[in-house]
């Protein structure tokens, strides 16, 4: 199979004409739910434009494996990033003013942090994890279950995932230099650096997930756990320092580092099985075989 890039370069068209719509309902609903839909939104009319069905885009369940091992991933390095923050004092454990907060919030006067601190990381795992998948499902319907897919066509598992995850990253960048998305103690160039940076890990671990599945489940699961791990309860429990700025959430180095870590792991086990030349007959010259996911 040859790599179509019609479907693809009217999914993107789709994607940028859309993009001015969510970011003013963004701003008029205070949510980015609908501006994540319409990554989902411009790849189902590709497909209808191109006459395909919509049910190509990798529905299927799959193996409940990859579905925990996805949601554990980022669970994993957002750990790993900020116990390293704690530690090292670039950031404090704990904010004592988002405990009380929560501790009005939750209207459990009587408890210790610590319990609250526990119910917030249950919370998360669980009640928050679930809210974000409208527009979590939205984006993963178009970068992995159109996106990838069209790539691996033709491309190399390695030029997949870093393809997909630079136009990934560099659809959240006006949201970032416009000022919806940012932390304004760095400089946007730092932060966006940064936030690349995590952004093309983050795909290497879904494509991984996605060619071996063959359903854009897992990736919207693993997706779903980083954004409601790290903005529901690790960023905000963490009370700063003057130099935390540089260190914490997507914006800092230390989240990029361990996702980074976790990427190559990937990357080198993608390589190895869907870059692997097929065995061919000795009279014929041997073949790269054509990945797409099932």
């Amino acid at each position: 199979m040859t790599i179509s890039y019609r479907i693809i370069l009217i999914f993107l068209g789709l994607t940028a004409c859309l993009y001015p719509l969510g970011l003013w309902l963004l701003v008029r609903l205070q949510t980015a739910s609908p501006l994540m839909f319409s990554v989902g939104l411009a790849a189902i009319g590709a497909c209808l434009i191109c006459r395909r069905s919509p049910r190509s885009l990798g529905w299927g369940w799959g193996s409940w494996k990859y579905h925990w091992i996805s949601y554990l991933i980022p669970l994993a390095y957002c750990s790993i990033a900020y116990v390293a923050i704690w530690w090292l004092g670039l950031g404090n454990w704990y904010d004592q003013s988002f405990i009380d907060a929560l501790r009005s919030g939750y209207q459990v006067d009587n408890w210790t942090d610590g319990a609250i601190i526990a119910f917030r990381f249950a919370v998360t795992a669980t009640v928050s994890f679930a809210l974000i998948l409208p527009g979590v499902l939205g984006e993963e319907i178009g970068w992995r279950g159109l996106l990838v897919p069209e790539l691996s066509k033709s491309l190399s598992f390695s030029q997949v995932c870093l393809i997909s995850g630079i136009i990934w990253a560099v659809w959240h960048w006006p949201l970032m230099l416009l000022g919806f998305y940012k932390n304004p103690e760095v400089s946007i160039g730092y932060q966006m650096t940064c936030f690349s940076l995590c952004i093309v890990s983050m795909s290497v671990v879904m494509t991984y997930i996605r060619y071996q599945t063959g359903s854009l489940w897992p990736a919207v699961i693993l997706h779903m756990s980083h954004n409601a791990f790290l903005q529901k309860f690790f960023t905000p429990i963490t009370e700063s320092t003057s130099n935390s700025a540089w260190f914490v959430d997507e914006f800092g180095i230390a989240l990029p580092l361990m996702a980074g870590i976790i990427a190559v792991i990937f990357w080198r086990k993608g390589v190895q099985k869907f870059d692997r030349p097929k065995k061919q007959p000795d009279h014929t010259d041997r073949q790269i075989p054509q990945y797409s996911p099932r």
